[in-house]
C-alpha cells in the first residue's frame, strides 16, 4: 500500500461523502489541505467553501464499510491506493482540469509516471487495425514508453498484447479502466488483466464493486490522455470514444497521432478527421517515437555504418528486391494475390477477377496466407489484407 497509513481512511471517508463528488473533495482540499484537517474544521469554515447542507453532511459522514473492504483490498500484495498528496501519484494528471483525489492501482504505480504513448481505438476493430496496434505498441514499448490503453475489447487488448509482448525491462503497460479495480470489463479480457498487473499495472479512480455504468468510460478516457505524452488513434468511427480521448489530449496539450486507412472504411473516418483537425498523420511507430523523442527531451541515436556500407545518399550497387518479395519471401502467384486484394476489403470474386484464377486455384493460395496471419477474412466473404 502506498501513502501513509493513519491517513488513507480520511481520504476514504472524504470519497464516501455523499453528494460531495471529486470537484468537491478537491475544493475542500484546497481550502483546507489534508483530508483530517477537513474533518477537524468548524462548519462555518466548511460552509464557506461548500455551503451550509454539505458542511453538514460531511462533518456527519460517519465511518463506512466501504473504508474498510478498500483498506483491506489496499492491504493485498500489489495493491495500492494512491491519493493527491503520495509521491507516487503520477504528476501529469495535474495537467487536467480534474484529477482525481484518489487512484486505486494493481501492479507497479511507478510506470504511472513514467514517459507513455496512449493507443486507442475501434473495440470492434478490423484484424488489420488491432495488428497494427499490437506492432506499434511493441514496437514503442521496445523504445522504452508505456503503452497506455483502456482495457477495450479490439484495439486497446492488442496494444496491451503488443507492450507485453515487447519483453525485457523496457516493456511497460497501464490499462485505465471504467471499473472498480475489483470489477473487470468486458470479461473476456479477465486474463489479460491479470496479466498486466502481474508487470505493469491496472488503474481506476472508481471505488470497488463500481460495475461498468456507460458515463464512467468518457471520464476513464480523460486519465488515458492526461497519463500519456501523445495519443494514438489506430482505428476509429466517427463518433468514437477514441475521439473524445483525442480531444481531451489535444486540451491537455499532447501530442495526437492517427493512422490513415481505406477511404472506403467506416473505420478509417474518425482517424482521417483528426488529421484533417491538425493530428500528424503516422505510418511507423519511429514516426511517433521521433516526434516524442523532442518532446521528452531524449537524445537521437548515434548511427554508426557497419564497415563497407556506402555513404547516406549513395546509391545501392544492385537494386533492392522488391519490398512484397524481401518481406514476405512469397511465390509469384501468390505474392500476385496479395497485390490483387490491395490494401481494401475485397470480395473473393473481384480477387479472381483481377489475377485471372478460379475460384478454387484461389482458395488453395488465400487458405495459407490466412493461417500464416497474412491476410484475413471478414464479415460478407471479404478479404483484407494485414501484411
Amino acid at each position: 500500500m502506498t501513502g501513509p497509513a493513519d491517513d488513507l481512511p480520511d481520504w476514504l471517508r472524504l470519497a464516501c461523502v455523499p453528494g460531495l463528488g471529486a470537484q468537491g473533495q478537491r475544493a475542500l482540499l484546497a481550502g483546507f489541505g489534508l483530508p483530517g484537517h477537513i474533518f477537524a474544521a468548524g462548519r462555518g469554515a466548511l460552509a464557506a467553501v461548500v455551503g451550509g447542507t454539505m458542511a453538514d453532511t460531511v462533518l456527519s459522514a460517519a465511518p463506512h464499510e466501504s473504508i474498510e473492504r478498500a483498506l483491506a483490498w489496499a492491504g493485498e500484495a500489489g495493491n495500492h491506493i494512491l491519493t493527491l498528496a503520495d509521491a507516487d501519484y503520477p504528476r501529469r494528471l495535474f495537467d487536467i482540469a480534474d484529477p482525481p483525489p484518489l487512484l486505486y492501482v494493481k501492479g507497479e504505480p511507478a510506470l504511472l509516471s513514467r514517459p507513455g504513448i496512449a493507443l486507442v481505438g475501434a473495440r470492434s476493430a478490423t484484424a488489420a487495425g488491432e495488428a497494427n496496434a499490437e506492432a506499434f505498441a511493441r514496437a514503442l514499448a521496445q523504445q522504452g514508453l508505456v503503452v497506455i490503453s483502456g482495457l477495450a475489447l479490439g484495439i486497446d487488448a492488442a496494444a496491451h498484447r503488443g507492450a507485453l509482448a515487447a519483453g525485457g525491462a523496457s516493456a511497460g503497460t497501464v490499462a485505465v479502466i471504467g471499473t472498480g479495480i475489483d470489477r473487470i470489463y468486458p470479461a473476456r479480457n479477465a486474463a489479460l488483466a491479470r496479466e498486466i498487473a502481474a508487470s505493469g499495472a491496472v488503474v481506476s479512480e472508481f471505488p470497488l464493486g463500481t460495475p461498468p455504468l456507460q458515463h464512467n468510460f468518457p471520464r476513464r478516457n480523460r486519465l488515458i490522455a492526461g497519463l500519456a505524452e501523445g495519443v494514438l488513434v489506430v482505428e476509429a468511427a466517427l463518433g468514437s470514444g477514441s475521439l473524445i480521448t483525442a480531444r481531451l489530449a489535444t486540451e491537455t496539450g499532447r501530442e495526437v497521432f492517427a493512422i490513415p486507412g481505406s477511404i472506403h472504411s467506416p473505420l478509417s473516418r474518425g482517424c482521417h478527421r483528426l488529421i484533417r483537425d491538425g493530428a500528424k498523420l503516422v505510418e511507423t511507430a519511429e514516426d511517433v517515437f521521433e516526434e516524442l523523442r523532442g518532446r521528452l527531451g531524449w537524445p537521437a541515436p548515434v548511427v554508426t555504418p557497419a564497415k563497407g556500407h556506402r555513404r547516406r545518399g549513395a546509391e545501392p550497387a544492385t537494386p533492392a528486391e522488391p519490398p512484397l518479395q524481401a518481406a514476405l519471401a512469397l511465390d509469384g502467384e501468390t505474392a500476385r494475390v496479395l497485390e490483387a486484394i490491395g490494401h481494401d476489403p475485397v470480395d473473393l470474386d473481384t480477387i479472381a477477377a483481377r489475377c485471372g484464377l478460379t475460384v478454387d486455384a484461389l482458395y488453395a493460395i488465400l487458405l495459407p496466407l490466412e493461417l500464416e496471419g497474412r491476410l484475413a477474412q471478414l464479415p460478407g466473404g471479404r478479404f483484407q489484407r494485414i501484411t
